[in-house]
């Protein structure tokens, strides 16, 4: 690989990388740079994770003079999470420089990005919804820019962009460079290259691990009642580092967080009805390991790459094959194992197995953890916690009550009273959800064009179809989840879906209501 130092970068820019603790650069990066420096057009195949966001963010921020006071810079993104993500990226690397960025998406006041952009900004990431209003609003124009970034751009068509995508781009002047990064290469990509790119170089950096996903796929068959009592102690069994699990409405994604966090367990919800700074907010903890759960609907959760995540659990089946491929696409990532587990009701059952036939992918079925299952679990990470703090050899001011306990009671009882009070105490707390409606399979064939092909990881979403036309972004409602209850009416997933009502099952025995939240050592956050 190359180093930084290689691309003959300007000294401000290789400071902030340098800033960054980059020293080489990824495949990615190392192939795609070079074409950039040259102002020559680019098509790049890589997945999320292979530090595609610096491939194209170095070299554009590199020729951009700092005199510079208009708009000569577009990324375009499918979503305002990866939007935020690029624009915090964009700003790491201009630290020097002193370039102007701003992050445009739905869901933030927009008199607020008015008044941002008022401050001239050099360089602009946004999504094609909320780029689209400002331009009819005359406060972005793009007549000066001279270049184009079309970020997951597989994923921008599959959203049902295409057309707002064509519109923003006939406004850009025709001399200008274009760099478009995907992770498949669909026809429908490769037609928006025909129509929009000049000569382009082709790069594609697809890792080997990509094309056998290390995700292992299991699920479990349980009642809708029993099912918070699975995941306390599938939970408690695993002890993910990081997990995302999936519900499918935010009433769901609500109630089901707050739960877990009456359990003890680290999480909190992430769905549309959030204000941005809230989003925000949720994202930084599980970024930094504040939190090790987070409760998530499918809107919501497009976009989002975290590294870590150990596990993808899916609370709720969700309502296509699609959705599934792109839910278990969070864990797994960058050749690290991952594990996906999905509960299935009876009555979920031949929908689970539609899943099956379209991603041509079977699933283990798994029995309910037991009880001594979970706590085993339990008191193997309080183990691994207490062996932890041992080889740090760092708790030489305890020795000495130690030697004290030592000379009044046996070693075994002491370790054992010092497991039991750092796994945690019992105490009871009980636990409704409300029920979800279950699902049912689909009676008509899948169309195998957009759906059937064999699962592989090698989109960022895990192996996505490109025939969804489904649209979500800024003001524009989601089409795609009308069916699932998740409908997006202005960055907004409302909850549409239809429950049945019944009465609460008091005979439903909570389970871990010993449970506490985990306490992290640094090594680990």
């Amino acid at each position: 690989m190359k180093t930084f130092a290689e691309f003959n970068l300007e000294p401000k820019v290789l400071q902030a990388i340098t800033d960054l603790g980059f020293e080489e650069s990824t495949p990615i990066q190392s192939q795609a740079i070079p074409i950039a420096l040259e102002g020559k057009d680019l098509i790049g195949q890589a997945q999320t994770g292979t530090g595609k966001t610096a491939a194209f963010g170095i070299p554009l921020i590199n020729k951009i003079p700092t005199s510079e006071d208009r708009i000569v810079a577009l990324i375009m993104t499918p979503t305002r999470e990866l939007a935020i993500q690029v624009a915090e990226e964009i700003g790491k690397l201009t630290r020097y420089k002193g370039l102007r960025s701003l992050p445009i998406y739905g869901g933030q006041e927009i008199g607020r990005q008015i008044r941002a952009l008022k401050k001239k900004p050099q360089i602009i990431i946004g999504t094609p919804g909320r780029l689209l209003d400002h331009i009819n609003r005359k406060t972005i124009r793009l007549e000066d820019v001279q270049t184009v970034v079309l970020d997951e751009a597989d994923e921008m068509l599959d959203m049902g962009f295409m057309e707002d995508i064509q519109s923003i781009l006939k406004l850009v002047p025709a001399e200008r460079q274009t760099m478009l990064f995907s992770a498949t290469m669909p026809q429908n990509i490769q037609r928006l290259a025909q129509q929009f790119l000049r000569n382009p170089e082709h790069v594609s950096v697809i890792p080997k691990q990509v094309t056998a996903p290390s995700i292992d796929q299991a699920y479990i068959e349980v009642h809708e009642r029993q099912k918070f009592e699975a995941l306390s102690r599938l939970l408690d069994m695993e002890s993910p580092d990081l997990a995302i699990i999936f519900g499918r409405t935010k009433r769901r994604v609500d109630e089901l967080s707050e739960a877990l966090q009456k359990r003890g367990y680290s999480a909190e919800g992430l769905h549309g009805d959030l204000s941005q700074n809230q989003r925000d907010s949720v994202m930084r903890k599980f970024r930094d390991g504040s939190i090790d759960v987070l409760v998530a609907t499918d809107v919501a959760a497009r976009g989002l790459d975290v590294s870590g995540v150990s596990h993808v659990i899916n609370f709720d089946l969700p309502q296509d094959p699609e959705s599934y491929v792109h839910r278990i696409g969070r864990t797994g990532r960058a050749g690290k194992e991952g594990k996906a587990w999905s509960f299935v009701t009876p009555r979920e059952m031949d929908h689970l197995h539609f899943i099956e036939r379209v991603t041509r992918q079977r699933m283990a079925r798994k029995p309910l953890p037991s009880l001594s299952e979970a706590i085993e679990g339990k008191q193997r990470i309080t183990a691994e916690r207490l062996l932890e703090v041992v080889e740090s050899d760092d708790f030489t001011e305890y020795k000495a009550i130690s030697i004290q306990l030592l000379e009044e009671y046996d070693s075994v009882s002491l370790l054992a009273a010092a497991v039991k009070l750092l796994t945690g105490d019992r105490k009871e707390v009980t636990i409704e959800l409300t029920p979800e409606e279950p699902l049912r399979a689909k009676k008509r064939k899948p169309d195998i064009r957009s759906t059937g092909r064999p699962f592989n990881r090698s989109s960022s979403t895990g192996g996505r179809s490109g025939g969804g036309n489904y649209r979500r972004d800024d003001n524009r409602g989601s089409s795609a989840n009308k069916s699932s209850g998740e409908k997006s009416y202005r960055d907004k997933d409302r909850s549409g879906s239809s429950s049945y009502s019944s009465k609460r099952n008091n005979e439903n025995r909570s389970y871990s209501n010993d449970r506490r939240s985990r306490v992290k050592s640094p090594d680990n956050n």
